[in-house]
């Protein structure tokens, strides 16, 4: 059975964009090539384009929950002005050893555990077995896995043209 929506999951930094730690405002950031491309095609191809990004800079009190929040809208609006969108973004703003008592906690969203993962299925009606994640870094993969989400590493590059020939792969 088929019932719920396919999706891809991306990881934010290192995969959207260059990771140059702690990114929260617009002139830090810097789209990865072809990510703005690719989102176009995930939209195109008719998948839920949802973002998993853990921002321990919240918990440190490098920036605010609402830094985030505004780059985050900076992004949707690049996006929309390249005919583009992002569907849903779920952040974890937590961290053990954060400095704001308010998100020094463990958590259940902090990859490499499934809980951001889990919440998008949930309020989006995903279909995990339709889905797949493409992340950066271990911690990426793993939380995928616990998720019941297949999942792809991508180590740099144009992300677009990496995104093509997962497209391709999952085809069959």
């Amino acid at each position: 059975m088929n019932s719920g929506r396919a999706a891809i999951f991306l990881d934010r930094d290192g995969v959207l964009n260059v990771d140059r730690g702690y990114v929260y405002r617009p002139q830090d950031f810097e789209w990865i090539s072809g990510a703005i491309a690719a989102v176009r095609r995930i939209n195109e191809e008719g998948y839920l384009a949802i973002v998993v990004t853990n921002q321990s800079g919240i918990a440190r009190q490098y920036y605010s929950e609402a830094d985030f929040l505004a780059l985050t809208h900076w992004m949707n609006d690049t996006l929309a002005s390249h005919g583009a969108h992002i569907d849903a973004v779920y952040h974890c703003p937590h961290h053990p050893e954060g400095t704001d008592a308010k998100f020094a906690v463990d958590c259940d969203c902090r990859k490499p555990k499934p809980g951001l993962l889990h919440r998008a299925i949930r309020d989006l009606n995903v279909a995990p077995q339709r889905s797949f994640l493409i992340g950066n870094e271990a911690r990426d993969l793993e939380a995928a896995k616990a998720a019941g989400l297949r999942s792809y590493l991508f180590e740099g590059g144009n992300l677009d043209d990496f995104l093509t020939a997962v497209l391709r792969r999952e085809a069959g």
